[in-house]
């Protein structure tokens, strides 16, 4: 792996973190793929496009820039060991042959000036050390004119999965997820600081568009509420109650996931986020062909 400054998230996610997200890649898509599509969109990908992905994970996002660009290339980049074993795997599975993975941090990565026309990201910008020295570095990867689009989660209590965790505080010690400009899932969760750190990392034309989608947590309450709380937020607050509390926030889960049951029994849980992208500044002159 290359230099890494952000120690903690690189233990955490190379840990049993890692661990979870790898062993339940499928699980994982399940709950967030309903951003695929718009954050591709967004990107305004072509046949021809070379695409970053930062913060990859087990790579769905990666495999599908590479399919839409038959003639260009992704490159999937994470911290995450585990992760990104998986997301080889599922690549050569796959047979996408234009990609490729590497473990890294994006805020010291000796990217190649220009490399990438355009740098995308699900879920995996909310975890940088500094943020403005992260978005810096992946700008300097992104050709004049490059697109970054990036999907992060906007206020903790818009999401579902929050609010079933929540339900718990009469036996677990749920703190306050929304912690907004620290390192963690809800750091970009304000949007005046998304553009406070682009505008600092030197992206222009920065646009944040509320996004929603329903994600599929399990078959069934009970398996929801089992996979929620095997999740990192899950285990920390578990790993504080004892016995009986343990017993009765699973019982309370479950209960507050019937809720969410669709007729097939698949528990949805609605998903708010910000779907953001912003441009590297660029004379339309300076722009690669894409076309």
């Amino acid at each position: 792996m290359s230099d890494v400054v952000n120690i903690e998230q690189a233990k955490a996610w190379n840990g049993p973190e890692g661990a979870h997200w790898a062993r339940n890649e499928g699980r994982w898509n399940a709950v967030n793929e309903g951003f695929n599509e718009p954050l591709l969109e967004a990107a305004a990908l072509t046949a021809t496009h070379r695409t970053l992905d930062l913060g990859c994970g087990s790579g769905q996002t990666t495999r599908l820039a590479a399919v839409r660009a038959p003639r260009g290339s992704a490159l999937g980049l994470d911290l995450s060991g585990p992760m990104l074993a998986e997301a080889r795997a599922r690549a050569e599975q796959d047979g996408v042959t234009n990609v490729s993975f590497t473990q890294g941090d994006a805020q010291v990565y000796p990217f190649e000036a220009g490399a990438f026309d355009a740098a995308i990201s699900r879920y995996g910008v909310m975890f940088f050390a500094d943020p403005v020295a992260a978005f810096r570095s992946v700008g300097r990867a992104l050709r004049p004119g490059g697109r970054l689009a990036f999907v992060c989660p906007a206020d903790a209590m818009l999401n579902g999965w929050v609010a079933a965790l929540a339900s718990l505080r009469d036996f677990l010690p749920v703190g306050d997820f929304g912690r907004s400009g620290l390192p963690g899932m809800f750091s970009l969760a304000a949007p005046d600081h998304i553009r406070d750190v682009l505008a600092a990392a030197e992206f222009t034309g920065i646009t944040i568009t509320e996004a929603q989608a329903y994600g599929a947590w399990g078959r069934g309450a009970e398996d929801a509420a089992e996979f929620l709380l095997g999740t990192g937020p899950g285990r920390h607050l578990m790993e504080q109650a004892d016995a009986a509390a343990r017993a009765g926030a699973r019982r309370t889960l479950t209960e507050h996931l019937r809720d969410h049951e669709a007729a097939d029994g698949t528990v949805r849980l609605r998903s708010t986020s910000w779907l953001v992208t912003a441009d590297r500044p660029g004379d339309s002159s300076e722009r690669r062909r894409t076309h």
